[in-house]
């Protein structure tokens, strides 16, 4: 077998991979995380999101009784240890990391009967 033949051979093995094998994996595009800023529409919202940062930031400092209602009915009762864009720690019973969307609404303790 010559080296050109050899050369030939080597080169048709290290080809690319069969297609069914390339069909499976995701495009790089779906795998990026969503990207976060002030982009189109979102600058009305920046006055609600000072509002919901500043009442956090009181409940967590007066470290407030709070009750978190969540989307499937379910009460979690604690105070706020502290949260991000997405999650709330909170501090009851046991420590609970709650999802915000997962949150229908939320209120201090005391205020249920009022």
């Amino acid at each position: 077998m010559s080296l050109e033949s050899k050369l030939s051979a080597a080169s048709k093995q290290s080809a690319a991979p069969p297609a069914r094998t390339r069909a499976r994996s995701a495009p790089i595009s779906n795998l990026r995380p969503p990207a976060y800023g002030f982009g189109q529409g979102q600058d009305q919202e920046l006055p609600q999101r000072q509002a919901e940062l500043f009442y956090m930031q009181k409940q967590i400092q007066t470290q407030t009784p709070m009750v978190l209602v969540l989307e499937d009915g379910e009460l979690v009762e604690g105070c706020i240890e502290w949260y991000d864009r997405n999650v709330l720690k909170v501090r009851g019973r046991t420590k609970t990391l709650v999802y915000k969307p997962a949150i229908k609404y939320m209120y201090k303790l005391g205020d249920a009967g009022q």
